[in-house]
């Protein structure tokens, strides 16, 4: 699962899709010309320029070999183009005496472009490798067992949307959560701890059920110790459920099964349980050993059974942590308060985190300032399995980050510059991997065409360069800027909209943030005529007065899934309606009778009318063996041997088309049919 690093967004978005336009070229040092990341296909140009990287040094043979031609070509360019008679001394010149601007005007003449490097040797390389150390700032090596301690479970709430998560969590915690969330869809992961009847304490997390979240509840199986996994008696496993399931078991996360809402009528729970084991959880009762709990939710119906099912599998799991060593964390959300600035939600998962300590948590670092409980009440210390909301941040981590304590500021920002250097490394790979693999599909389109060409005795003609300017694309274009209340939020927004595949409109995004619709935001959605999209975040007066100065669009919501639809119909706004054809009647033709208008002879079509009616004014399409032969008018309609302008079911009739050349057949088939103009259909599903 990618994570976004809210300090680079444009960045971000240029490898979210890889490469995928012509217009966009990378030197090796990184450097390229931005532009909107567009989630819609794009015409690939073979006319494109094929690059071919060439060390100095290398011999005709090597060169020949590298740019995929005989040697015979190099041999026959020298002779014309040089001159030259001597062609052995050419060759040992040629690897001596290296000359690039020879070596790109053979690659010219090929049809690919040459670029000369010197390369390093591998002396160089591993010297260079040597002075880069590690700076970077690792997790702390396992303590000794003698200082472990146990601590409490860390137990994430998984499902189906609507199964009853989040209703589950109110009863457990004897607080109303549903009525915060807006719909009643939980929209982030909320981190809660638990006191139980018996004074243990279990720390849950609640994570959406809703397909836009499943990279939130991928992050939430991987920072929990006991995943329960709810299931309604009445719907059974559902989409989300196996998605669940899944993550559970990557994550290698033990499963404890909560068959919820056993008071409904339709409830059927040895169904239920037999759906589980088609998807690999076997409950105790059917020899397996996962356990399995019968609650219900809104009546608070055995969930003192669920909370020793907990208990019990913590016990056998033997969880343990160090409160006295190095803190290490994970972060669960982040978002920006308006109050206390930029605020990350974490579990602790071993030290004891207090106000002062240094963080890191990916590029971003805080110093601790304050500490609050899921109430927001101020904490002085919070130890192992603790959630706990912490400001301080100098930026905002990415959702699933690791956090870790620093001894030193300068300790920080050492390895903040290390993981940057890495990161840039990381890209740069995956740019050139993305650009070999880009060129090779180039090359093999234009060796295919280039010895096709030969074959049918043509040579290559140098082809005009198409500038980015010139480019024909025709296409409607929706730009977006998206704004978004937490990390996680614009995540999921932005995993649905990259399922975004069609070529009826391009999509683009011109930049995605956390936090409040800034100066900036219009400014650049101004710029590519584009639109604002945010989600619970507040757009303050005087942004949507420069808004609506400028022709800006803001559009605010608060559930994501009526926020894509509302991208959708605005998408399907900018696609030109659709022509379609309206089948009035159909006939078959009997017989065709030739006509003698003066010295022409026409084709007549002798048919039977044998679905809806035939209208004169109407268009007419004739089909023969399921092709279509003639679309247009017709010019006579007869019954017998009087004129009409309608011919009805079952009925007879002499058609005459406007086209007088086209000839009818017997077993012809006759559509009369209209042109209706019909909005555009969106062939896009975001998954819900």
């Amino acid at each position: 699962m990618c994570h976004f690093q809210h300090t680079a967004p444009c960045q971000y978005l240029q490898f979210f899709r890889g490469i995928h336009s012509s217009s966009v070229h990378y030197s090796k040092r990184g450097n390229k010309k931005r532009k909107p990341i567009s989630f819609g296909s794009k015409k690939l140009h073979v006319a494109e320029e094929i690059f071919v990287k060439v060390p100095q040094g290398v011999s005709v043979e090597e060169f020949a070999l590298l740019l995929e031609i005989n040697e015979d070509t190099i041999k026959q360019y020298y002779m014309k183009t040089v001159g030259g008679s001597d062609y052995e001394k050419f060759k040992s010149r040629f690897q001596s005496q290296p000359s690039p601007v020879l070596m790109k005007s053979i690659g010219k003449s090929v049809g690919v472009t040459v670029k000369v490097f010197e390369p390093q040797s591998a002396d160089q390389v591993i010297h260079t490798e040597e002075e880069q150390d590690d700076k970077d700032i690792h997790p702390p090596p396992p303590p000794d067992p003698s200082v472990l301690v146990t601590r409490p479970p860390v137990v994430t709430i998984m499902g189906h949307v609507d199964h009853g998560k989040t209703s589950l969590l109110d009863s457990l915690r004897k607080t109303n959560v549903v009525e915060k969330e807006f719909g009643g869809i939980t929209q982030h992961i909320g981190a809660f701890s638990v006191k139980l009847p018996t004074g243990e304490s279990i720390t849950f997390l609640d994570t959406p059920g809703h397909a836009a979240f499943a990279a939130m509840r991928e992050r939430g199986a991987n920072v929990t110790d006991i995943v329960v996994l709810v299931v309604a008696a009445d719907d059974g496993v559902m989409e989300q459920t196996e998605q669940s399931i899944k993550y559970a078991k990557n994550a290698g996360v033990p499963i404890i099964v909560a068959i919820n809402k056993i008071d409904k009528p339709e409830a059927d729970i040895e169904h239920t349980k037999n759906m589980l084991v088609q998807h690999g959880i076997i409950v105790e009762d059917y020899g397996g050993d996962v356990q399995a709990v019968q609650v219900s939710a809104l009546k608070g119906t055995n969930l003192d059974k669920l909370q020793e099912a907990i208990a019990i599998q913590a016990e056998v799991m033997e969880l343990k942590a160090d409160p006295g060593g190095k803190v290490r964390g994970r972060v669960i959300e982040a978002s920006t308060d308006v109050g206390r600035g930029r605020l990350v939600t974490a579990v602790i998962e071993s030290g004891t985190l207090r106000k002062g300590d240094l963080l890191i948590a990916g590029t971003a670092w805080a110093k601790v300032r304050q500490m609050f409980d899921e109430n927001r009440k101020p904490l002085k210390e919070a130890p192992p399995s603790t959630p706990v909301e912490i400001t301080g941040w100098r930026e905002l981590p990415s959702a699933g980050s690791d956090i870790l304590q620093a001894s030193s500021e300068a300790e920080i920002r050492d390895a903040i510059a290390w993981r940057k250097n890495n990161q840039h490394k990381q890209k740069e790979e995956k740019i050139f991997e993305e650009i070999e693999e880009k060129q090779r599909k180039l090359r093999n389109v234009y060796l295919e065409k280039r010895n096709l060409n030969r074959l049918s005795g043509y040579f290559r003609r140098p082809q005009k360069k198409v500038k980015e300017s010139e480019e024909d694309d025709t296409n409607p274009q929706l730009s977006l800027v998206i704004k978004g209340d937490v990390d996680g939020s614009v995540e999921a927004i932005l995993n649905c909209l990259s399922t975004y595949k069609s070529t009826q409109c391009r999509l683009d995004i011109l930049r995605y943030d956390v936090g409040e619709v800034t100066t900036t935001d219009v400014e650049t959605a101004e710029v590519f005529n584009g639109e604002i999209y945010a989600f619970n975040v507040k757009v303050p007066e005087d942004i949507h007065s420069l808004a609506t100065a400028k022709g800006i669009t803001i559009r605010e919501h608060n559930v994501i899934y009526k926020m894509i639809d509302d991208i959708k119909e605005t998408i399907i706004s900018r696609i030109p309606e659709e022509e379609v054809e309206n089948v009035i009647g159909e006939a078959n033709v009997m017989q065709s009778f030739p006509f003698h208008d003066g010295k022409k002879q026409l084709s007549v079509a002798g048919c039977k009318c044998v679905k809806g009616s035939l209208l004169i004014s109407s268009k007419f399409k004739v089909m023969r063996n399921g092709e279509t032969l003639y679309r247009g008018n017709a010019v006579s309609m007869k019954h017998f041997k009087k004129d009409v302008d309608e011919i009805k079911k079952d009925m007879e009739c002499g058609l005459r088309l406007s086209d007088e050349g086209f000839v009818f057949l017997p077993g012809d088939s006759i559509v009369c049919y209209e042109l209706q103009r019909e909005d555009a259909k969106l062939n896009w599903n975001p998954g819900f």
